[in-house]
């Protein structure tokens, strides 16, 4: 089954799920209005579509290829990577003094939604150079940024992110690559990451890589790591390309999905020290670093978002089609469409449900990136930027959970032939289920949120978007909608239940940090599922509001259904969860000593 962008839902969530319409009329997304917005989804989904779409199945079952240490893309990658840059869609965020559009990250989040679900292999290699760009700006001196910016922003040059070593994964003050400080201000390093992400690649003409590496005397721990920017090419004054660098790719990883996308060994110094650049301070690079990844955290939820939707179209379409059996009631000759069945209904709500709910937790964090950096007022930015902090690693974990979780039950609603490589459903399990791990595994999400999120500023930000969640509901009270059910007093519970184990996990980090780590997943599901169901139910009110104000949009409808049944069916579970995280510490510490005897 061929992609199509769902274009009109995803405008509906940025409107009246993630605050869009509010920022169009104080001003803060301004550039978004007139329907530059749905033009420019329209025209991502066209690239989406006719380009990338057709290289999914392509890039999955002939992969990049290592060949004499050099890496060759899929078939037809380099040819749609060089029809992305001239489109210019490397440069939605990117700052203008550098040849961006200082466009909001919120329009670029939906349009990563697009190619990531069309084509997620492809679409890792540009979000890697967000981050890069990202960082840069951040960090950087002007010297740097006034020789690379401009090439990463129009895509002509690619960036990647190299963290991991083999004895240091999700530890990186275990990390050994070494930096040596040179005479004319640069540094030498020397060392090996694995798992680079389009480490090489025959895509574009330089490859910057922002490099963690420790100095001789640097302190122990995630207290002595350095950032170092290490080009493919040395790049001259006048920004023309040098010498080729020290830094090389000796294998390419063999995975379970993404085949298209190049996971390389790399390699620096084995001739004398690849050149490298301070990048911020040094022994201060993991504030650097975490400014890629924080930026990379938010698109790899998006990513779940995409693999979701991508395997919920599939499978809403097989389900159309395959006849088995009689619905209850039809005594009909002919067999009936398992859509007509209601477990499988059941089961491509609760793909529909889910997806919705995660598509909108991550429009709401980029909006709140946005206002971080929009908002006149200094402390509308102060509170934004918290807002986004709170709820990355909720978009990060909840979402690629979801891609993993709807992938599959893509897969079950195909049945015997969704196991079937044919059908192209296992295709998007097995790309889903990396983005659960990388950018950080959704258990240290979960540590994040528990650990340092929920409690900044003594807990007022986790309380304040717990009143903004009531505040959806409350107001579902006064519209006497009988196509709402029982969403007000379904959802009323799960923000409860969200309030009380917030209040426990704020008590246990405090004094008991055992019990809160215990915690800390089901506490970040929890969260999600109120959060996501509470912002659906905004929507469903939206929905509710222009069909009785004459708006004819046969999509209304089925948008109010999807809340309610998110609400009555999905965030019923937040009493369960809540009962893990309150009271299942225990279990936990005794099923850890017997795995430990």
């Amino acid at each position: 089954m061929s992609y199509r962008a769902p274009i009109a839902d995803i405008l509906f969530a940025m409107t009246h799920e993630a605050g869009m319409d509010v920022g169009l009329k104080d001003g803060v997304f301004a550039d978004l209005g007139d329907g530059f917005a749905e033009a420019t989804l329209t025209e991502a989904a066209k690239f989406a579509e006719n380009v990338l779409a057709p290289l999914n199945r392509i890039g999955d079952k002939e992969g990049a290829k290592f060949e004499a240490g050099r890496i060759n893309a899929a078939p037809g990658f380099a040819e749609a990577y060089r029809q992305w840059r001239a489109g210019g869609w490397n440069a939605i965020t990117g700052p203008s003094d550098y040849g961006g559009m200082d466009l909001p990250v919120l329009l670029n989040t939906a349009c990563i939604e697009i190619w990531s679900a069309a084509n997620m292999a492809f679409s890792l290699c540009p979000l890697l150079t967000l981050g890069a760009i990202e960082a840069l700006q951040s960090h950087a001196t002007e010297a740097l940024k006034a020789l690379y910016l401009e090439k990463l922003i129009s895509g002509e040059w690619t960036g990647t992110m190299n963290l991991t070593e083999p004895q240091a994964g999700s530890d990186l003050g275990a990390l050994k690559t070494r930096a040596e400080r040179q005479q004319d201000g640069t540094y030498k390093l020397f060392g090996s990451k694995i798992f680079i992400t389009y480490g090489e690649h025959d895509m574009s003409e330089n490859i910057v890589h922002f490099v963690l590496a420790r100095l001789p005397d640097a302190p122990k721990g995630t207290r002595g790591i350095s950032l170092f920017l290490v080009p493919k090419f040395l790049v001259n004054a006048d920004g023309t390309l040098g010498p080729r660098n020290d830094v090389y790719c000796t294998s390419l990883e063999h995975k379970l999905g993404i085949h298209a996308s190049p996971t390389c060994t790399m390699v620096y110094g084995d001739h004398g020290g690849a050149k490298g650049f301070l990048v911020g301070e040094e022994n201060k690079g993991l504030a650097c670093m975490f400014t890629m990844m924080n930026s990379a955290r938010l698109n790899v939820g998006v990513q779940g978002v995409a693999i979701a939707d991508r395997a919920f179209q599939q499978a809403l379409g097989y389900a159309k089609e395959r006849r088995q059996g009689h619905v209850a009631g039809d005594k009909g000759e002919a067999m009936s469409a398992i859509v007509q069945h209601p477990d499988v209904a059941r089961m491509l709500m609760t793909m529909k449900a889910m997806t919705a709910a995660a598509r909108a937790i991550c429009l709401m964090t980029a909006e709140s990136i946005d206002r971080s950096r929009r908002e006149k007022d200094s402390s509308a930015r102060d509170r934004a930027l918290a807002r986004a902090s709170l709820l990355t690693p909720v978009a990060k974990a909840f979402s690629t959970d979801i891609g993993n979780e709807v992938a599959s039950l893509g897969i079950q609603v195909h049945g015997g032939m969704g196991y079937i490589e044919e059908t192209g459903a296992a295709q998007f399990l097995r790309d889903a289920r990396i983005a659960a791990i990388y950018e950080g595994t959704n258990g240290i999400q979960a540590i994040d949120l528990v650990q340092r999120k929920i409690g900044l500023s003594e807990g007022e930000i986790a309380r304040r978007e717990i009143a903004d969640m009531r505040a959806c509901v409350a107001a579902l009270e006064g519209s006497n909608a009988e196509s709402f059910g029982d969403m007000e007093p379904c959802l009323t519970d799960a923000v409860d239940a969200l309030e009380r184990a917030t209040n426990f996990m704020l008590a246990a980090c405090a004094a008991r940090i055992g019990d809160a780590l215990a915690g800390a997943t089901p506490y970040l599901r929890l969260f999600a599922l109120v959060r996501g169901g509470t912002a659906l139910a905004k929507g469903a009110l939206a929905a509710h509001r222009l069909t009785a104000a004459g708006r004819s949009d046969p999509a209304l409808p089925g948008r109010i259904a999807t809340a309610r049944f998110f609400a009555e069916t999905i965030a019923t579970g937040a009493s369960g969860l809540e009962r893990d995280v309150t009271r299942g510490a225990g279990s936990v510490h005794a099923g850890s000593a017997v795995l430990d005897a």
